[in-house]
C-alpha cells in the first residue's frame, strides 16, 4: 500500500468512527418519547402536576410525554430509574418536589444527592403553599391566637403531619424553633390520614395542602390560620403568612424538573423553554391552580437558586426536628 492509499484509508476509517457521534449530534431532539419519573404514587401532587403537563408538552415537543411512578426509598427508586434510562440523552427526567434534594438526605443516607453532581436543574414548574390549620375546639382563629394558646399551655396541644420528614412536619418544626413553641407532633401516613384526624379532633392543629382541607374549611369544620410561603398566594390572597410573624419564613413546596448528569444542554434548554410556555397556557394554568400550584415556568438558573435556598432552610429545620438519616 502506498502512502496516498494508506492516508486515504486512515482518514476513511477515522471518519467512520466519528459517524455515530456525528449522526447523534445532528439527530432532532427529542427523537423518541420523553419520560417524567415521579418519586411518588399516583394521585400525589407531583404526579398530578406531571399529568397536567404531559399532553401540551408532548404537542410542543412532537413526541409523547409519559409518566413513570416510582415511589419508595425517599426518592431513591425514582433516582435509580433515572440512571437506568441510559444513555442520559435527555429523554428521561425526574418531576418532583424539592424534597428529593432538600429533605431526603436527612432521612435516608442512600439519597445524599447533590445539585449539580447527581441531578441537574431543568425547570421550576411552580410553587404550592401549605397551611397551618386549626380545629374549632381550640378556639384559635389567627396565627397570633395559635402562638398565644400554645405558649399558655406548653406541651398540651398536638399537631398532625403527613409523616416524619415531610414538608408539613418541617414547616411546623421550623415555626416551633423560631417562636420557641412546645407542641407535640403526631405523624400520619399522608394527608389521607392526617386531615381526617384533624377534622375528628384527634389532633388540634395540622399543616396541610389546600386540596385536602378546602371542603372542610368551607363548611366551617376547620380554620385556616396562615400560609408557609414567602408571599401571599394568588389562590388564597386572604390568608396571612407565617412570614408576617417570622420574617423570612418560606417553606412552600416547589415543583421541579431534574435531569441526570451528562444530559445534553440541547435537551435541558428545549424542555425548559417549552415548559415555561406550557405552564402559561390558560387550560394548563387553570389545571395547575386546581391542584393548588401557582405556575412559574422558571429555567435552570431560577430553579438552581430556589433549590439552594430550600436545601439550606430544610437542613436547619431537619436539625430542629432531630431527624437522623438511616
Amino acid at each position: 500500500m502506498n502512502r496516498r492509499s494508506f492516508n486515504t484509508t486512515a482518514v476513511a476509517t477515522y471518519a467512520a468512527g466519528l459517524l455515530p457521534a456525528f449522526a447523534w449530534a445532528q439527530a432532532p431532539y427529542p427523537s423518541k418519547p420523553v419520560k417524567f419519573i415521579v418519586p411518588y404514587a399516583a394521585g400525589g401532587q407531583p404526579d398530578v402536576v406531571a399529568r397536567i403537563l404531559t399532553v401540551r408538552l408532548g404537542e410542543r415537543l412532537g413526541q409523547p410525554v409519559v409518566v413513570d411512578n416510582r415511589p419508595g426509598a425517599a426518592g431513591a427508586s425514582a433516582y435509580n430509574g433515572l440512571l437506568q434510562s441510559t444513555p442520559a440523552d435527555g429523554h428521561a427526567f425526574i418531576l418532583s418536589d424539592g424534597a428529593l434534594l432538600s429533605i431526603s438526605p436527612h432521612i435516608n443516607k442512600a439519597t445524599n444527592y447533590k445539585l449539580g453532581r447527581d441531578l441537574l436543574p431543568v425547570a421550576l414548574v411552580g410553587r404550592s403553599s401549605l397551611y397551618l390549620v386549626a380545629h374549632p375546639k381550640t378556639g384559635v382563629n389567627t396565627l397570633q391566637d395559635f402562638v398565644a394558646a400554645v405558649r399558655k399551655k406548653p406541651g398540651e396541644y398536638t399537631y398532625g403531619s403527613s409523616g416524619i420528614g415531610s414538608n408539613h412536619h418541617l414547616t411546623m418544626e421550623a415555626l416551633k424553633a423560631a417562636l420557641n413553641l412546645d407542641i407535640r407532633h403526631v405523624p400520619y401516613r399522608g394527608s389521607g390520614q392526617s386531615t381526617p384526624a384533624l377534622v375528628s379532633g384527634q389532633v388540634d392543629f395540622s399543616i396541610a395542602a389546600m386540596p385536602s382541607i378546602a371542603g372542610f374549611v368551607q363548611n366551617g369544620q376547620l380554620k385556616v390560620l396562615a400560609s408557609n410561603a414567602a408571599t401571599r398566594s394568588a389562590l388564597t390572597p386572604e390568608v396571612p403568612l407565617i412570614a408576617e410573624v417570622v420574617p423570612g419564613f418560606d417553606f412552600a413546596t416547589i415543583l421541579t424538573v431534574l435531569a441526570a448528569p451528562g444530559t445534553p444542554a440541547i435537551a435541558i434548554d428545549r424542555v425548559s423553554r417549552e415548559l415555561a410556555e406550557v405552564v402559561k397556557l390558560p387550560d394548563v394554568a387553570k389545571s395547575l391552580q386546581g391542584a393548588a400550584v401557582e405556575p412559574i415556568g422558571g429555567g435552570p438558573a431560577e430553579l438552581g437558586k430556589a433549590l439552594a435556598r430550600e436545601i439550606e432552610v430544610m437542613a436547619r429545620a431537619a436539625q430542629a426536628a432531630q431527624l437522623k438519616a438511616e
